[in-house]
């Protein structure tokens, strides 16, 4: 017969022969011949010809070398099965890999298997490379592990010990990090040996928590230039927590958070609810999740604006370097940026401002909105005479001369009890809670009436807004419901208002203010950094997960905070140990752009009290979901030492054994005796 080595082995020729057989009657046998190419001959037979000895032992084909020719003689299936052997070693060392005894057995193992897979591409899929170390899978069962992860959002990989579930997982979470397909990594694993309750222990956090993060640590140099690891967690690129401080992303029951309608607790918000996302639209909020009570931070902006928040809520940020060469926004903890706020002389953080103005519940109102702020820009609103204001603009009215009093029509004396303002010269909330264009209006009477252009020098232009009364404060819920800025300072008896609109808001109406402020270039790209972190002592907190696509959502002051794992690679291990709650919660934190990969052993569940493992009761609720993926591993995919497979199947056997015994005696007429009583 003949055959062909895969990989650029020559053609083999093969010879019938006629002889006794070790029984001693007559049998037919063939030979195959072929060549080994020079530069794969070494690394075909291995150090010693250790390789050659595994191959002779585990082939039923004699197996004869001389220089590079490989001689293959015995039945004609044995000799068969050889060729496909070798055809695959050689085309494994004709790609330069240093093949081993390992590589020989899982070869015969995945051809006896039957498996439609070429061996030679299963052992050469390179993974992660580092120092001249490559991690690839190395059985057929943990190649399909790797294509599911590339294939599907959520994997879940069960197994026994040693079947590389998690340090696979850590390879494809390095590959996506260094590919840029995602920009952060998320290890983290349930700390049950100690209940989870590691107050007891001394040291710092980190030092209780280490031992249940050893293994997924030790995974990471593997693969990670260790220098650069602590830069990397640094900088929230790589995050390693145990599964229970994963919860805690969350803001005190009572901070405010923007809806269509206005601000509402958090506290009191429901799923399915909407709230506002960083475009300014609605977005409904997919999941609730009390905290209980957290330690707290107030983060401050250099604006002003500031909300309360956990310690690993999370950010969306961007440091300057991070804007020069155009990078996504990263995801940081509140507790990752204390004492880091600063780059030199410069705000380090900058946080997003709304994409486009806040859209409210558009309403009618009682009166033009922009005539309404000019009035509370420089005039006067009573209920018991006409309004009226002074301009130094004969634009802006009927005024006969500069500083004249322009009188509003009696409409208005008639609208004001509709306005439902107890502070005359506060702006009433049917203008505030409105459609985009009424806020514009009337931030453009109140602009028109007391604000001014400034120019700066190589700046572009921002507006001062001067005022002793009250509608300072509303100038900075429409400045900031726009996507703007709003810098307050004093200036003698003046609160002084600093503003930055963005692009496509025109902030006057006057022509002589607006044609200064295009002449300078407009508002430019108002900025918003964090400023200060500082501790708020203790508060009952809550989570919430919102559907909008980049996980942003606005809390008090126009702020855009964050609360989901967008982008990220995130890995579970251990998650035979979470209870069903904890893998709900875990679940349910998968952010846009993000995958999971959750690895366990079923088998060994150090749950207290024999509560049920979130990873049994997962498969039965999940099996069968789009982009869901269930990959099982067993005792043939062992990588550790080869006794490590051999105990899993002996605990197998024993366990199938006593559970055969339970049923027969279950079964037996005692047990269905037991049963009838």
């Amino acid at each position: 017969m003949t055959g062909t080595a895969r990989g650029g082995a020559p053609q083999t020729s093969a010879q019938e022969t006629n002889g006794p057989s070790k029984a001693g009657t007559l049998d037919s046998t063939v030979q195959s011949r072929f060549v080994v190419p020079d530069d794969a001959v070494l690394a075909l037979l291995g150090s010693r010809d250790e390789n050659l000895r595994v191959a002779e032992e585990l082939l039923d084909a004699d197996v004869h070398v001389r220089g590079n020719e490989v001689t293959l003689s015995g039945e004609p299936g044995d000799v068969a099965f050889a060729e496909r052997v070798f055809a695959e070693l050689v085309t494994l060392a004709g790609k330069g890999q240093q093949l081993g005894p390992d590589a020989v057995r899982r070869t015969v193992a995945m051809l006896s298997a039957g498996a439609a897979e070429s061996p030679a591409e299963v052992l050469s899929l390179d993974i992660v490379s580092r120092r001249g170390r490559t991690i690839r899978p190395k059985t057929l069962n943990q190649k399909k592990y790797v294509d599911a992860i590339d294939h599907h959002t959520v994997v879940f990989c069960i197994g026994p010990a040693g079947t590389g579930k998690t340090y696979l997982a850590m390879a494809k979470a390095v590959q996506a990090l260094q590919a840029k397909q995602v920009n952060r990594i998320i290890l983290t694993r349930p700390a049950v040996e100690a209940g989870e309750r590691l107050g007891f222990l001394p040291g710092t956090l980190y030092e209780k928590i280490d031992p249940y993060l050893r293994p997924l640590y030790d995974a990471l140099h593997d693969m990670v230039d260790p220098e650069s690891i602590p830069r990397l967690m640094q900088a929230g690129t790589i995050e390693v927590a145990p599964l229970a401080y994963m919860r805690g992303r969350a803001q005190p029951v009572f901070t405010k958070v923007l809806t269509p309608t206005g601000f509402r607790p958090i506290g009191e918000l429901e799923v399915g609810d909407l709230v506002t996302g960083s475009d300014g639209l609605p977005t409904p909020v997919i999941g609730v999740y009390p905290q209980g009570p957290k330690e707290i931070y107030r983060l401050t902006t250099q604006d002003g604006a500031s909300t309360l928040c956990s310690a690993d809520h999370l950010w969306a940020v961007a440091t300057r370097d991070d804007r020069r060469r155009g990078r996504a926004l990263r995801v940081l903890e509140t507790k990752e940026m204390v004492g880091r706020l600063r780059a030199a002389r410069h705000h380090r953080y900058e946080l997003p401002l709304l994409s486009s103005p806040v859209e409210f519940e558009p309403r009618d109102t009682p009166m033009d909105p922009y005539a309404l702020g000019a009035l509370l820009g420089d005039g006067c609103i009573t209920g018991s005479i006409t309004p009226s204001f002074a301009t130094a603009d004969p634009e802006r009215g009927r005024a006969s001369s500069p500083g004249a009093v322009v009188t509003a029509s009696n409409p208005v004396t008639t609208a004001l009890p509709e306005l439902g303002s107890s502070d005359p010269m506060r702006v009433p909330d049917v203008y505030l809670y409105n459609g985009p264009d009424v806020r514009v209006a009337v931030l453009q009477g109140l602009l028109d009436a007391g604000g001014d252009p400034v120019t700066q020098r190589d700046r572009t232009c921002r507006i001062e807004y001067a005022t002793s009364g009250s509608p300072g404060e509303d100038v900075a819920f429409l400045v900031r419901s726009l996507g703007g800025t709003v810098y307050g300072r004093h200036r003698n008896d003046a609160h002084v208002l600093d503003i930055r609109l963005p692009v496509g808001i025109e902030p006057f109406r006057l022509p002589r203010k607006m044609a200064k402020y295009d002449a300078s270039g407009g508002g430019g790209r108002p900025m918003r950094y964090v400023d200060s972190i500082e501790p708020e002592g203790t508060e009952e907190a809550v989570c919430i997960q919102v559907a909008a696509a980049d996980s942003l959502y606005v809390t008090e002051d126009f702020l855009v905070t964050h609360n989901t794992l967008n982008d990220a690679f995130i890995i579970l291990d251990e998650a035979q140990n979470t209870s069903p709650e904890q893998m709900k919660m875990f679940l349910t934190r998968l952010g846009f752009g993000s995958k999971i990969v959750v690895t366990g052993d079923i088998t060994q569940v150090d749950l207290p009290g024999g509560q049920k493992s979130g990873l049994r009761v997962v498969q039965g609720i999940l099996e069968g979901v789009d982009d869901i993926h269930f990959s099982v591993l067993n005792s043939h995919d062992v990588v550790r030492h080869r006794l490590v497979g051999d105990i899993v199947d002996a605990y197998d056997k024993w366990q199938a054994d006593q559970d055969a015994r339970d049923e027969v005696r279950h079964s037996g007429p005692r047990g269905q005796a037991r049963r009838g009583r």
